[in-house]
């Protein structure tokens, strides 16, 4: 589906100055439908009609944008691998063509959406800056107009050079943002890394000083391997409560078809003294399955081995994943995976920070 020119757009500027507006669905592009709220299209001229409600002293500061809508719009608790994997890939395919890029997107995964990307576009030289909203775009009191707006904002600003959440004033590096709130307007958060930029005033706000910078030294310029073998659940989450189990680890692990996993454990590294449990991860990493650690708690970050009941974690080749978020460490267990590499170089390369994720 070919890019809409918007109506705010400069007929004077080249397609080199302009950004493209990615929407994939969500509830800022909802409409009422007889089975309730539902993702609709038409999206350009909603967003132009949205846009005419600014200010004129607002809408002369919207730079030019041209809209790709999704032939098949999704809520974003049906997105997957492959639906990261097509977005890396549109983005890289109209590379040439744009300053910067919008990605409309569901709140739901949204940050998982953003972790993904940031691994898949390393050494990214421009923006892409991904936003959504609490309520439909057309809703009284909607935050949909002000992400949006925000996003362009920052989207048009050379200087960001990484994937970006906008959302309710702040600019959140994509692989460190998490959702926090199912209904408040700020409902993103990052608990391990301040913000990269906000809103101050009329002002968009830009910290360089939180760049990547040295992250991306070094980097390749874009890592787009072919998700589908990670696509059929092959890689795990497994959330510890009380009361887990050898035989059920060993259900998930066990399987044949896993090729790696995400644990969340207590505070800092902790899991049940039992040497069953970690016989089942010692047998898994020795099958060459890669397994991470993170914390349960949403802020700090995990140590192997600082507590007992946590020793022996590092000797039975689980890897720690710092101060990761969820999204950050699942997604990077699914982009190395996903590539044709020997187990070393994919155990190195998660404890290595790629895109400022760690």
């Amino acid at each position: 589906m070919s890019p809409q020119h918007s109506p705010f757009a400069s007929t004077t500027s080249s397609n080199a100055e302009r950004l493209l507006v990615i929407y994939t669905g969500g509830t800022i592009g909802m409409q009422q439908h007889a089975q309730g709220l539902a993702p609709s299209g038409d999206f350009a001229s909603r967003m132009a009609t949205a846009f005419s409600q600014l200010s004129l002293a607002q809408q002369r500061t919207l730079p030019p944008y041209d809209v790709l809508s999704y032939s098949t719009l999704i809520d974003s608790s049906a997105a997957t691998p492959l639906i990261w994997q097509k977005l890396a890939q549109d983005i890289n395919d109209q590379l040439s063509a744009y300053t910067g890029f919008v990605i409309i997107h569901g709140t739901d995964t949204l940050s998982w959406t953003a972790s993904s990307l940031a691994y898949q576009l390393q050494g990214l030289d421009r923006p892409v800056v991904m936003t959504g909203a609490m309520q439909p775009l057309e809703a009284n009191g909607s935050d949909g107009l002000e992400n949006l707006y925000g996003a362009l904002q920052f989207a048009a600003n050379p200087s960001l050079q990484e994937v970006a959440i906008y959302f309710a004033g702040k600019l959140l590096r994509g692989a460190r943002a998490i959702k926090q709130h199912s209904e408040a307007f700020d409902a993103f958060t990052s608990p391990s890394y301040p913000l990269i930029g906000e809103r101050v005033g009329d002002d968009f706000v830009y910290y360089s000083s939180r760049s990547l910078g040295h992250h991306q030294r070094g980097a390749p310029r874009f890592e787009l391997p072919d998700y589908r073998p990670v696509n059929q659940g092959e890689i795990i989450r497994i959330v510890l409560w009380p009361g887990i189990t050898a035989w059920q680890l060993d259900a998930w692990l066990g399987d044949s078809r896993i090729k790696g996993a995400l644990l969340q454990l207590w505070g800092a590294g902790n899991l049940p003294d039992d040497a069953r449990l970690m016989e089942v991860l010692a047998r898994a990493s020795g099958e060459g399955k890669l397994l991470a650690a993170i914390s349960q708690c949403p802020q700090g970050s995990v140590q192997l081995g600082a507590y007992a009941a946590g020793h022996g974690l590092s000797d039975a080749g689980v890897l720690s994943g710092d101060d990761m978020t969820p999204e950050a460490a699942f997604t990077k267990l699914i982009h190395l995976i996903a590539q044709p590499l020997p187990l070393e170089v994919q155990r190195q390369r998660f404890l290595t920070p790629l895109v400022g994720e760690r």
